[in-house]
């Protein structure tokens, strides 16, 4: 039976373009049919990839592969989530918390797609719904956060959030974030958010330079609900999921987070504890540290991550 996969990269990058290249050809010849997003398959000029189009890409894919960095990562989980299909990224860019394996270890982690080396968990999401006046009048998802946001630079955003149907606090801020675990390590946490280990089933409450008392990061159950209320009187907001799917929100618009039906599948090439990756990702100052024998008995460098085999 033939295997399938889905490739999805930044081909606006030339290395990225050429790394592509070079994984589209590594699977044809391991007997895979490769599909490529239409609107790259021109730039990646390699005969025997399958150009496609529309959410159902990804659809009877064995693997979604993803080259570049978290923004091309959210991107092809856009693709993979109603697939089902697990996703593995291969980081390109700078820090790519969402990747599993970096550029270095681009042949080694072929390998090991290819021989089936790998294990599947499953993300936590979100699913998000805009409602004025009682009706919906938008619906989307995030593995990372959805952020509703001031909609005017120069006023301040008045919202109140309610958790399980409970009013929690109303807020003058730039913004409210609702995040994953998996996003909180991203706006969130440039937010002062805390850092959740994926695999903690939580909801994170992030307010934006919140004017109030109590403007402290929350983590909620993964059962809870949040809603966000844009004040009637207020200018209007604006929402983000993931940054990439974009909605306006009207004053008196109610904006309702909670988890999400489909998890997104991430593949894992090896286990590794997800403090390493803190570390390396982060660079947190861990090398050289003099313990005693009794307390470190085989010190290592955990800014290194470990290579694939």
């Amino acid at each position: 039976m033939s295997r399938t996969a889905l490739l999805v990269t930044h081909t606006g990058r030339r290395d990225s373009t050429e790394h592509a290249r070079t994984v589209a050809g590594d699977l044809i010849e391991a007997g895979f049919t490769v599909r490529v997003v239409a609107d790259e398959a021109g730039d990646l000029g390699l005969p025997g990839v399958v150009p496609v189009a529309g959410p159902a890409a990804a659809e009877g894919a064995e693997l979604v592969f993803a080259l570049g960095g978290d923004g091309t990562l959210l991107r092809a989980a856009e693709l993979a989530r109603p697939a089902k299909a697990p996703l593995l990224g291969i980081n390109l860019g700078r820090v790519g918390f969402l990747a599993e394996a970096e550029i270095g270890d681009l042949d080694a982690a072929v390998r090991h797609a290819v021989a089936r080396e790998y294990t599947v968990e499953e993300r936590l999401t979100v699913d998000v719904t805009v409602a004025h006046h009682g009706a919906i009048v938008a619906e989307s998802w995030a593995l990372n956060e959805a952020s509703v946001e001031k909609g005017a630079r120069e006023r301040m955003l008045e919202v109140r959030v309610d958790v399980d149907g409970r009013p929690l606090s109303r807020y003058g801020c730039d913004g409210v974030i609702c995040a994953t675990p998996t996003g909180s390590t991203a706006y969130a946490f440039s937010a002062g958010g805390p850092v959740v280990w994926p695999g903690v089933e939580a909801l994170l409450l992030v307010p934006i330079s919140a004017h109030a008392l109590f403007s402290r990061a929350l983590v909620t159950a993964p059962s809870s609900i949040i809603t966000v209320t844009v004040d009637p009187h207020a200018p209007a907001a604006v929402l983000f999921c993931d940054g990439r799917r974009v909605f306006d929100v009207p004053p008196a618009g109610v904006i309702t987070v909670r988890r999400g039906e489909l998890p997104v599948r991430v593949a894992q090439l090896r286990p590794r504890p997800f403090t390493d990756r803190l570390v390396a990702k982060f660079a947190l100052p861990v090398a050289g540290w003099r313990a005693n024998s009794h307390d470190s008995p085989e010190p290592h460098d955990t800014q290194t991550a470990p290579r694939l085999s």
